[in-house]
């Protein structure tokens, strides 16, 4: 999979060295190198072979801090990257096809935060951590209905 920010080499004024992005975004240089490494962002080499960036991709790490700030992994944030059609940029067409494609997995996670924050002092306090019991250690348990032990169907015929 390619990197998001794919631009045609933007003229010299318009050309960031890595430190120079580093202060803009305040995102660690060694961060920015990562980010490179995973496919996230581009550099180019300029004449005298020094890594520049498009000023374009300082809107792609501001939605990369976002994303990451409300959990979202650097994997799902490149999957959804290479689903955006402008390949040049972030846009605000690209910021809202990416915020509804994270919707559900950001209320997902709230919706766990809040049980566990609803359940913790329980938990806390019995000290049980039951395997069949507990929706904090074993949510959606479907053989807890059949009781205790385990229950393995071994029926091959």
């Amino acid at each position: 999979m390619a990197s998001f920010f794919v631009s045609a080499k933007p003229l010299p004024e318009q050309e960031l060295a890595v430190g120079e992005l580093s202060q803009r975004t305040g995102v660690a240089i060694s961060t920015l190198h990562f980010y490179e490494k995973k496919g996230l962002i581009k550099s180019f080499r300029n004449s005298s072979n020094h890594r520049r960036y498009p000023r374009d991709v300082i809107r792609v790490i501001s939605v990369i801090k976002i994303a990451q700030s409300a959990g979202i992994s650097l994997f799902e944030i490149k999957q959804q990257f290479a689903r955006l059609t402008n390949q040049k940029k972030v846009t605000i067409d690209d910021w809202k096809q990416l915020s509804a494609a994270w919707h559900d997995t950001l209320n997902n996670r709230i919706n766990t935060l809040t049980a566990l924050r609803d359940n913790i002092d329980g938990c806390i306090g019995c000290g049980c951590l039951s395997m069949s019991r507990c929706q904090l250690v074993n949510p959606e348990d479907i053989a807890a209905q059949q009781g205790p032990g385990p229950h393995i169907d071994n029926d091959t015929d």
